[in-house]
């Protein structure tokens, strides 16, 4: 019987299988950089906010298996994952990277300007769903990968902005997509707030929708909280009188409760990202 875990490092059986992935093949290669700042993430009082490492390496081999050069990022919070991502790409690459928050943004800067990465980087200060229009504006398929980490209410949005951005055969990944595992339990089930509940009815409906959507290849991962990983089929149809990077509307389609890349920060009763100490 399945059981919610929503205050757990991750979504297996027990916390140690997770530990024996990060002893054995996460921490031992671990870039110096990568490490200093996955501790500065896991000490800051909203270290719930930060990507997990197992996650982060499993990008870091799919970003260099897809050969990626251009990337983008919606919610970056220290900047964690996104110096996972510089670190993978090749030298001349480049990953545009999205948050509401400078403030967060600038505790790892600095390091990921000692990673030698910083020149690969494209900070972009502003809500997530309007800075991926005004990348819309200027061409769709521009993209190879792209990692949304953000209001999690916000994830349809972004999907159908994500996906006109990617490249055929491009990759966009989605994190919480699980929820603590909720989308498997009744939605009263013991241990869970309100916003748990608000969201894990946003995701059924959210991982139905991209599992329905034949523009993409879908894969739901029981990784860190769950990683769903589209990959881009096609192109999509001209729409008919409507200009190339016509802005989506921006809506909102439930009780708001922002997240990265969002407005603010998530409800601390649950940690939307998983992080874990040597």
């Amino acid at each position: 019987m399945a059981t919610y875990r929503p205050g757990s490092n991750t979504l297996l059986k027990s916390d140690s299988i997770l530990e024996y992935v990060l002893d054995t093949t996460v921490y031992p290669r671990e870039h110096e950089r990568l490490r200093e700042l996955r501790l500065i993430t896991q000490n800051h009082p909203k270290s719930f906010m930060g990507s997990s490492p197992d996650q982060m390496q499993l990008f870091s081999v799919l970003l260099k298996m897809i050969g990626a050069r251009n990337a983008v990022e919606v919610g970056v919070f220290t900047g964690y994952s996104l110096l996972a991502t510089a670190l993978a790409l090749p030298d001349d690459g480049r990953v545009v990277a999205i948050d509401v928050s400078r403030e967060y943004y600038e505790l790892g800067r600095p390091v990921i300007e000692d990673a030698g990465v910083a020149h690969k980087v494209d900070f972009r200060h502003g809500d997530g769903l309007a800075v991926l229009d005004q990348l819309l504006a200027g061409g769709e398929g521009k993209f190879d990968f792209a990692y949304a980490d953000a209001d999690k209410e916000q994830y349809r949005g972004y999907h159908e902005r994500l996906v006109r951005l990617l490249r055929v055969g491009g990759v966009v990944a989605y994190d919480n997509t699980l929820w603590g595992g909720s989308v498997a339990m009744p939605r009263d089930t013991p241990g869970s707030s309100a916003y748990d509940r608000v969201v894990r009815d946003y995701m059924v409906g959210f991982n139905a929708m991209v599992a329905a959507d034949d523009r993409v290849e879908a894969c739901l991962l029981p990784v860190a909280d769950g990683v769903t990983l589209c990959r881009r089929l096609k192109l999509d149809p001209p729409a008919r009188n409507a200009p190339t990077g016509h802005p989506i509307p921006i809506t909102r389609l439930t009780p708001h409760a922002p997240t990265r890349g969002g407005a603010a920060d998530a409800d601390p009763k649950y940690p939307t990202h998983m992080t874990m100490s040597p």
